[in-house]
Order: C-alpha cells, then structure tokens, then sequence
C-alpha cells in the first residue's frame, strides 16, 4: 500500500508510537513520518505508506507554522512542561516588551538545540543522555523565524503563532525568548498548525506527484522506465542540471541530471 496523508498527532504520545497505531489503522506494513513531533506537542504530521516513505526529502515541508504557549518563570529541564524543576512568580510584563523581543529574534537565529532533543550524537539521541543525566556538547544550530505573531498574554502565558524553516526548535525559540527577559520560562503548550502545504484533513489521500517538490520532466519513450533501460540526455525534454520525476501509466520515477549523465534516483513507485 502507497499512501501520503497528513495525520494529527495528539499530545502524551510519542510520533513513532502514534505511527504504530495508524499502521494498525490501515493495516499498513511499511510506514514512515516526516518531522518529529515530541510527545507533549500535538498537531500535523506527514505520513506515508510503503514505497512512498522513500519521498520525504522530495516534499516541500516549508515553511512550518506553530503556535505555542510560553510559561513565564517555569524552569524545565526539557523547555516543556514536563522535568519542571521549580517556578517563579514574576511581575507582569508589558506587551511593548515582548513585541521588542519578537522582533529581535526574526531572520537567522542561532541556537543550541535542548538536551532533550532527537539530535543525534555519536549514534545516539540526546534524550538518551539527557535522562541519564549525562551532559553532551550539542553544536549550535540556525533556524529561520519568517514571521511571528503575539496572539494573546494571560499572565504568566503568553501566546504565539510562528512561521519557521524546517530544523527549527521551538523550545530553543522559547528559551532564547525567556533569556531576553532574563528569566527562566517552558513550553506550556505547543501545537503544529501546518508544513508547507500539508494540512491536517481528517487523513485524506494526498496525490503524491502534486506535493513534490521537483519539475515533471517527460521522454518520448516510456517503456525504457518500465524496463529500467538507461537513460541519456537527449531523451528529456528538460535538460537544465537537476532532479526530476517522470510519470508513466500507474507509476512515475525520479531521475537525476548532471551535465551529460542521467541516473535514476528511484525507478517504478506505483502511484496507489
């Protein structure tokens, strides 16, 4: 079965737990999700069925929206609400404050990446160090924040919907936030509203050639796809450098060019 969909992830439940039970859902066998989402945040994941978990790197995954909800004076060890570990009582802040924050941390911001993170190191995620108490060197990492918005502030929550590139943390966003105020804060709440274009509607089957991220380029002769026969420039009908897909009758495949030489990238993907 070849599938991509957008699922909704509930909050308290790992991504690849929640993965397990749509493949049960679908009697899926092979099932992959593009984008991490940690066990406390909910909102849209990116799914795919069989040969189509191939096709992640080829999805347009940008820009992701989230909204997010900062707990002034909470200290957490992961940035969630979870390890909370003390909270302070703060005075209110005004709204001309944040907005000064807001604006200072949009374009590039480097960041280091939280302890409880899936960042892998040496083979290993960080949270497996993190709940061990083993301290790593996590290298500083960028993200861009394209747009920001403050949607509300009930004190001591505040509120906001970010437009990020993908790799971005949004506890690190929280954290970075909170040392500009020189205090301590967490995620209360955090929930992915979209990536890209994929939105979540109610599972619905998505046509994977409309959300690839790559040109269609075309060959007079389809039957060299279907038997795999090797192919040379001349026979595009596109022939700038780069990657492409293919598409023939039920299936489509993914060629790459370089100068003179053509390779596929992945041949015969049934479409359904």
């Amino acid at each position: 079965m070849n599938k991509l969909f957008v699922a909704y992830k509930p909050r308290d439940i790992s991504s690849n737990d929640y993965l397990q039970t749509l493949k049960k859902k679908y009697g899926a066998k092979k099932a992959g999700y593009a984008g991490t989402l940690d066990p406390f945040a909910r909102g849209t994941l990116i799914v795919a069925f069989g040969a189509f978990t191939k096709l992640f790197r080829f999805l347009d995954k940008e820009p992701k929206v989230y909204e997010c909800t900062i707990w002034l004076g909470a200290y957490s060890l992961s940035l969630d609400d979870k390890n909370i570990q003390k909270i302070d009582t703060l005075k209110k802040f005004t709204l001309t404050e944040f907005e000064k924050i807001r604006k200072e941390l949009l374009g590039e911001v480097v960041f280091i990446p939280p302890s409880f993170s899936a960042k892998r190191i040496n083979g290993k995620r960080a949270y497996e160090f993190a709940k061990r108490n083993e301290k790593v060197d996590l290298k500083e990492c960028k993200m861009q924040i394209y747009e920001s918005e403050i949607l509300d502030y009930q004190h001591p929550f505040l509120r906001l919907r970010l437009t990020v590139s993908e790799g971005a943390y949004i506890r690190s966003y929280c954290e970075l936030f909170a040392n500009k105020l020189g205090i301590n804060a967490t995620l209360k709440e955090l929930e992915r509203l979209r990536e890209g274009k994929f939105v979540y509607e109610n599972e619905k089957e998505l046509d994977i050639l409309e959300h690839l991220c790559i040109k269609e380029n075309y060959i007079s002769d389809l039957d060299k796809l279907q038997n795999g026969t090797k192919l040379y420039k001349q026979d595009l009908k596109f022939k700038e450098n780069g990657r492409y897909f293919i598409r023939a009758n039920g299936y489509f495949s993914i060629i790459e060019l370089i100068d003179e030489n053509v390779k596929y990238i992945i041949n015969k993907v049934e479409k359904c």
